[in-house]
């Protein structure tokens, strides 16, 4: 029988106490610690599970994406009832994982994280774990967890092959150092190329999870200070050492202390202007960033400058006859082109159907003017 105190059953975490490196002092240690999810797809979903059922206090996931049927192959944490209702993959995962473990704090936050949002995402944050898609918002990330010391757990998978490491300010390099400067190159193959199988997924989360629970636990100087690569299909495991901070880097050669805060957060404060800059032209008083490619969706995300309403956009769409599925979250409307508009209430639009980013901005400017003047326009005609 479970013995229950205060509504949590006091034996939860019996069997990870009973692990000699973690016991009671590493416990207590995870319930006071906070960790940052970005990106809650497969990779992502895996982790806040192993961090959620491990007992860390508070568990931030944050995505831009929303579930679909297609995602229910390799996202633990989606049931078919989250594709039916489009819920955005924070929201989805946040219940979940609320009825897996409620004496902790879940927070989801729907957003893209960008330099913009950056310190909204971190906030509190004792380290990060990638659970992300694409190499821009690593290197990001990467930078930010330097500027602030904090580790950041990087992982990434492709078809039955996957990587991962951690990367501590102080102790090694950057992730820039590592991968390169170029942020639109692709680390190899991806899920888009290659495809995913949902073992591999595990294995890697489980890579990344672990060292997490290493790190939060106070078990710091078991931390992995190596690169390992697997191929799971035909079983490959490659470990290399991961080289220390590299001198002359903005980031990791000089990351400790006031330097690296105060850099991280004035591109912070030239992003915030960058976006509040009107810059004249239709288009550019709409689109704030041209277009970023999904992996694997046959999809372009567009940034707009301005917020939508989205019971007013419903609307606007429904006067037109157009096809629309729509939650408190997000409104997805059919195109007569075919195509697919999905608007988040930030101002970002999932043009799906479309691999072209000029086409995606056409959409946009096309069909995403002012409702109220639409309407006026409507009425006359």
């Amino acid at each position: 029988m479970h013995k229950q105190a205060n509504g949590i059953w006091a034996d939860r975490y019996d069997r990870q106490i009973r692990f000699a490196p973690i016991g009671p002092k590493g416990q207590a240690s995870l319930a006071k610690a906070q960790a940052l999810v970005v990106g809650c797809g497969a990779l992502g979903a895996s982790l806040a599970q192993h961090l959620t059922r491990a007992g860390v206090g508070k568990v931030r996931i944050a995505d831009r994406d929303y579930v679909e049927p297609s995602n229910l192959q390799r996202q633990v944490l989606f049931h078919e009832a989250d594709a039916l209702a489009a819920l955005p993959k924070a929201v989805a995962a946040a219940e979940k994982l609320r009825a897996i473990n409620g004496s902790i704090d879940i927070e989801a936050l729907v957003m893209d994280v960008n330099i913009g949002n950056l310190a909204i995402a971190m906030d509190g944050a004792d380290l990060v774990l990638d659970g992300t898609d694409n190499t821009a918002t690593r290197l990001l990330l990467s930078e930010a967890c330097f500027a602030r010391n904090i580790p950041f757990v990087y992982g990434g998978i492709a078809g039955a092959e996957g990587m991962s490491a951690v990367l501590v300010p102080g102790e090694t390099s950057c992730l820039r150092c590592l991968i390169g400067d170029d942020a639109e190159a692709d680390e190899g193959q991806n899920c888009d190329t290659a495809g995913v199988l949902s073992a591999a997924v595990e294995f890697v989360a489980s890579l990344q999870a672990v060292e997490a629970i290493k790190w939060l636990s106070g078990n710091r100087a078991a931390v992995r200070k190596s690169w390992i690569t697997a191929d799971l299909w035909d079983f490959s495991v490659r470990e290399s050492a991961l080289p220390g901070c590299s001198p002359g880097c903005r980031v990791c050669g000089a990351h400790a202390g006031e330097a690296g805060t105060q850099w991280i957060d004035a591109s912070i404060r030239d992003g915030q202007a960058e976006r509040n800059r009107d810059t004249g032209s239709h288009a550019s008083n709409w689109v704030h960033n041209a277009a970023v490619a999904l992996c694997g969706r046959d999809s372009v995300q567009v940034t707009l400058q301005a917020s939508f309403q989205l019971d007013q956009w419903r609307d606007t769409f429904e006067r037109r006859g157009y096809e629309y599925k729509a939650n408190r979250y997000l409104l997805k409307v059919l195109l007569p082109e075919g195509e697919r508009l999905v608007l988040f209430p930030d101002g970002r639009v999932l043009v799906q159907g479309v691999a072209d980013p000029a086409r995606a901005l056409q959409l946009c400017a096309s069909y995403l003017a002012d409702p109220k003047a639409m309407a006026t326009e409507e009425a006359k005609t």
